[in-house]
Formats: C-alpha cells, sequence, structure tokens
C-alpha cells in the first residue's frame, strides 16, 4: 500500500493530462474510454477492480474516505455503462430469474438477443446471435451445465462471461472457464449493473492490449 501511494502521489501531479474529454464515446478505443473517466474516478475504479485493494485501502491510497472511493467508482461505472451497450445472452433454466435478468439488462441500454434454458440451446444462440456478453447460470438442471455451454461458446467468441450462481465453489476448479466475474445468487440488481459495466470494459481493454 505504501508503494501504491506513492505512484499515486507522483502520478497524481501530472494526471489531468491524460484526461480526455470527448463526447464521441463510441468512436473511442478502450483505453481512452479509460482516459475519459476523471483522473479521481479512474483511479479509485482501477485500484478495487483491478488490484483488488478494498474501499478502506484505496480509501487510504488516495487520501480519501471509503464513502468517497465508493463514489466515484460509481460515477465511474455510470460512465462506462453509456459507453459500452451490448448484445446479451443470459442462459438460465429458472423462467423467473431469467425475465428478472432480462429487464435488468434492458434498462441498463444492452439488448437481450437471447435466453437459454438448456446447454444445447444456449450454444445454437450464440452461433445465430454472435452476442457480446453472456450471463450464465451453471446448473442447468435437465439441460446440462451452464459451464459446459460457455466452454463450448468461448471456443468461437473472444466476449467476458458472468456467471450467476448459487454454487460458486463449482467454478473454483483451477480449470477454464475459470470465472473472472461471478455473482452469486441471490443477487442485488446493483452488483449485475457494476459487473456488467466492469467486464464489458475491462474485456475490451485486455483485447486491445492484446
Amino acid at each position: 500500500m505504501a508503494l501504491y501511494q506513492l505512484f499515486h502521489v507522483i502520478w497524481s501531479t501530472s494526471a489531468s493530462q491524460f484526461d480526455q474529454d470527448t463526447s464521441d464515446v463510441k468512436q473511442l478505443t478502450p483505453e481512452e474510454r479509460l482516459r475519459s473517466l476523471s483522473s479521481a474516478d479512474r483511479a479509485a475504479l482501477l485500484l478495487t477492480a483491478v488490484e483488488g485493494f478494498s474501499l478502506n485501502e484505496a480509501g487510504k491510497i488516495l487520501g480519501e474516505s471509503p464513502e468517497e472511493v465508493e463514489q466515484a467508482i460509481v460515477q465511474a461505472q455510470h460512465a462506462i455503462e453509456r459507453q459500452l451497450a451490448s448484445r446479451v445472452l443470459i442462459i438460465e433454466d429458472e423462467s423467473i430469474i431469467a425475465l428478472d435478468l432480462e429487464n435488468l439488462v434492458a434498462e441498463l441500454g444492452h439488448k437481450v438477443v437471447g435466453s437459454a434454458a438448456t446447454k444445447d440451446e444456449a450454444v445454437t444462440k450464440a452461433r445465430s446471435q454472435k452476442p457480446g456478453l453472456v450471463l450464465a447460470d451453471i446448473n442447468l438442471g435437465e439441460g446440462g451445465s451452464g459451464i459446459d455451454a460457455v466452454t463450448e461458446i468461448l471456443r468461437t467468441f473472444d466476449i467476458p462471461v458472468i456467471f450467476i450462481t448459487a454454487y460458486p465453489e463449482r467454478l473454483l476448479t483451477g480449470e477454464r472457464p475459470e470465472p473472472t466475474y461471478l455473482i452469486t445468487k441471490p443477487f442485488l440488481p446493483e452488483t449485475v449493473q457494476a459487473t456488467i459495466g466492469q467486464a464489458l470494459f475491462f474485456h475490451s481493454l485486455r483485447r486491445e492490449a492484446a
């Protein structure tokens, strides 16, 4: 933390030169999208989402309260959501949960291109609809495994996947697809909203870097 504090002091003296003010965010590269965030919001988001610091730890690094860090993260996430509307495939065998997710995704400005209750249906819809994001349960009952569905989909598409499950321990195997993004049931709408924004943003950033 002391090292990050030092980095922040040095970086903050010239952070404004990296800020990018533009209204045409749809045409920006991922790196330019990151720079379009204010320096304070950018630092709070990267320290927590990428470096894994808690709100308290990030606050100590930035010289802010945990509440101020949290507010900066919320502002950054809202900015990201405005930039990254996507096509979403939902893999969920419980119809009520699937409908809740569809409504939530639509409210965030994304387009739901399909909802699948089985592995085979999910793979078929992914191939035909070409989603930019997948929200997947892992236990599809008699419909098979959401993990198997995602594994097959990722053979064709380089897209982020968010697992939404009541059994997170089934995913932590060290084997692909090891989840970068994981939400446990029951979930809060705010958690889904924040995770979708981070998944879309940071996946595009890593793809650009590659």
